[in-house]
């Protein structure tokens, strides 16, 4: 089942169990599956992929804005927004820790024979190709220029 399908019937599910915070956080991935699914070019299709990258994308806008929150003392919405988190991140692959991620960016130096900053760029674009959806692009990027110093 596509993820896009999936969304659509764990929203009936939400409404029968009266989930009011999964059952709001769904119509809003479903929103943002329909805009990008009718924009041009994209013939009417959203590939998993594609999705897993939106729901990444909300998940970490939803952590930024707790963070926001909880920096202007509303602890009550940061509570609100890192619920909303937590269901996304449900239909996220497992993320990687940070020493799996060094990991498989030391085999992807050793392949690429990178050896200073100058290569970091041939690293990132295999590095976030190959751990898209379970790390962000955030760490991915610190840690390569960790190893290339």
């Amino acid at each position: 089942m596509m993820l896009f399908d999936q969304i659509s019937e764990d929203i009936k599910a939400a409404m029968k169990a009266r989930d009011k915070v999964r059952l709001e956080t769904l119509r809003n991935i479903k929103k943002v599956f329909l805009e990008a699914k009718t924009a041009p070019g994209a013939n009417d299709t959203l590939e998993d992929v594609d999705a897993l990258k939106i729901i990444a994308k909300l998940a970490k806008q939803g952590r930024e804005t707790a963070t926001t929150y909880t920096g202007a003392g509303r602890q009550d919405l940061a509570e609100a927004e890192l619920a909303q988190v937590e269901v996304l991140e449900s239909y996220l692959p497992k993320q990687l820790s940070d020493s799996e991620i060094e990991e498989e960016v030391k085999k992807i130096i050793a392949e690429t024979g990178a050896t200073s900053m100058k290569d970091m760029g041939k690293v990132m674009g295999i590095a976030s190709k190959q751990m898209a959806g379970r790390a962000e692009g955030g760490k991915i990027s610190a840690v390569v220029r960790s190893l290339l110093a």
